[in-house]
């Protein structure tokens, strides 16, 4: 059951003079993938065929995934009145395509597509807190706080059914690990830049996977701040088995704060040593 619904946003509350214009290119990618979701709900339905409690827990996850995109679409058309979301979608979802009628995961095991999954929403809890964060315009904020509740509530959803197959088929902590941190690497496949390339660029314009995750990247790295980092580490540690708090935890979260930091500086000086990439979108 979804625990709020888009016509329950304060709409009438949207401050076009405090939309951040490099914002907005992130938001409109955003929607795509996350109004994806009923592919993915038809995937793990193949993955876990003989599993009614996780089908229909996938099922409603998805249900609320679909809002997410469209909330997101929604406000992205009032930033930006000259943009069909509709349609940006529909080319998103011509050319994106995901296994749906498989019938075993790609992570080799039940528990490894669930490890899977709480990295998704280990990311995304983390990017739209990072992005409520960092808009001040009310109903963007007000949308961004309640999709990261939704995929920390997630996070639990995957976490929870990860631990009942864990006991069955028993992975190893390298296991784990090497999942979660496959499973992180994807973050700049073609998944986001795509969505990108059908958000902002031009119907007909050809895709440019550098490009286009390079303008993602540039605009989203920026709007995360330590805390947002460390809380991620902490729900990365928890799936693979460790402790979610602890002084491990803490370096690891402040390695990776220092990571993003160096990434955002080489994106900068990537687009300045070619500004042709600043021009995507």
């Amino acid at each position: 059951m979804k625990h709020w619904r888009i016509d329950e946003v304060a709409w009438d509350r949207f401050d076009r003079s405090k939309v951040d214009p490099d914002l907005v290119p992130a938001v409109k990618a955003a929607a795509m993938v996350e109004r994806n979701g009923l592919d993915y709900a038809a995937y793990l339905g193949g993955v876990f065929h003989d599993d009614p409690d996780f089908r229909a827990a996938a099922d409603n996850w998805a249900i609320e995934e679909v809002q997410h995109g469209d909330a997101l679409g929604k406000w992205a058309m009032l930033a930006d009145p000259e943009w069909d979301y509709p349609a940006a979608f529909a080319r998103y979802r011509d050319g994106f395509k995901i296994a749906v009628d498989a019938n075993a995961s790609i992570r080799g095991s039940r528990t490894g597509e669930l490890i899977a999954r709480c990295m998704v929403e280990t990311g995304t809890s983390s990017f739209y807190s990072a992005v409520a964060d960092a808009t001040e315009e009310p109903v963007l904020q007000a949308i961004c706080r309640q999709i990261a509740a939704d995929e920390f509530r997630h996070f639990k959803l995957f976490y929870d059914h990860m631990r009942r197959y864990l006991a069955r088929e028993n992975l190893n902590f390298l296991q784990r690990l090497r999942i979660a941190a496959g499973r992180i690497s994807e973050t700049e496949d073609d998944e986001l830049a795509f969505a990108f390339h059908c958000a902002n660029d031009p119907p007909g314009q050809d895709y440019a996977h550098e490009a286009c995750m390079t303008a993602y990247l540039s605009r989203a790295l920026t709007f995360y701040r330590f805390r947002h980092i460390e809380r991620g580490m902490g729900m990365i540690f928890k799936a693979i088995g460790l402790p979610p708090r602890g002084r491990l935890s803490d370096m690891s979260a402040k390695l990776a704060w220092q990571l993003v930091q160096r990434r955002q500086r080489r994106l900068a000086e990537r687009l300045a040593a070619r500004p042709s990439l600043a021009q995507a979108a």
